[in-house]
C-alpha cells in the first residue's frame, strides 16, 4: 500500500443496463480502513443509497464491516465482526454459524471487496485458489457463505469466478495496491485528478 493518509477510489456502475453509467461509488481508502458511500439503480428496488465501512489487520483479515441500505421504501444495517480465522458474530455478538470459515467479505455491488482475497493470499502467475466467501447482497443486506475462486492470470490480472453454479466469471485488471480497475459489465474506474487543460 502507498504510504498516504488514504486514496480516493470511484467507479461508475455498468451492470444495470437500464440505467447503465448512472450511479457512484466514492471510496476514501487507508492502510486498514475504508469508507465508501454508493447510489445506484436497481431494476427491484429502484434508487439506493449504500454505505459501508470496513476495518482489517496487517494480514488483509476482515475484522469488522458496517453497512447501511436505503431505498425508498426500506432502511436495512448490518454489522458483522470476524476473527480473522473465519469466526463471524452479529451486532449482538452472536455467532454466525452458516459463515464458518469464511475469511473474505464480498459485497455487492462494489468491486473493492475483491482486493481482500488478492491482497491476503498473493499468489503467483497461474495459481489458482478457492475461497468461502461472507457475500453480502444490498440493498437487503442479506448475507450467506459463497465459494470462488481466483486464478493469476499474469501480474495484474486475475480470473474471478464464482462457483455457485452460475458459471459466472471475469478478468479483473488491478492496480499497483490489488485494487480492481474496471470489471467488464459492471463496474469502470473513473478517474479522480482533474485534467488541466
Amino acid at each position: 500500500m502507498r504510504s498516504r493518509t488514504f486514496r480516493t477510489l470511484c467507479w461508475t456502475p455498468s451492470w444495470n443496463q437500464n440505467h447503465e453509467g448512472v450511479g457512484l461509488e466514492h471510496l476514501l481508502l487507508s492502510d486498514h480502513h475504508a469508507d465508501s458511500v454508493l447510489v445506484a439503480i436497481d431494476d427491484e428496488h429502484g434508487p439506493f443509497r449504500l454505505s459501508y465501512h470496513l476495518t482489517w489487520d496487517d494480514g488483509w483479515r476482515l475484522r469488522e464491516a458496517e453497512l447501511a441500505a436505503t431505498t425508498q421504501d426500506s432502511r436495512h444495517t448490518l454489522r458483522l465482526k470476524c476473527d480473522g480465522q473465519g469466526r463471524w458474530r452479529d451486532s449482538d455478538g452472536r455467532p454466525l454459524a452458516d459463515l464458518a470459515g469464511c475469511i473474505d467479505i464480498d459485497i455487492w455491488p462494489t468491486p473493492f471487496t475483491n482486493s481482500f482475497p488478492i491482497r491476503r493470499e498473493p499468489m503467483a502467475v497461474g495459481e489458482r485458489r478457492e475461497f468461502r466467501m461472507a457475500w453480502v447482497f444490498a440493498p437487503d443486506l442479506t448475507v450467506q457463505p459463497q465459494a470462488q475462486a481466483y486464478t493469476r492470470l499474469g501480474e495484474r490480472r486475475y480470473l474471478f469466478e464464482n462457483l455457485d453454479g452460475s458459471g459466472f466469471q471475469a478478468e479483473l485488471p488491478v492496480d499497483d495496491d490489488g485494487v480492481v480497475i474496471d470489471y467488464a459489465g459492471l463496474f469502470r474506474r473513473v478517474p479522480t485528478r482533474p485534467t488541466r487543460p
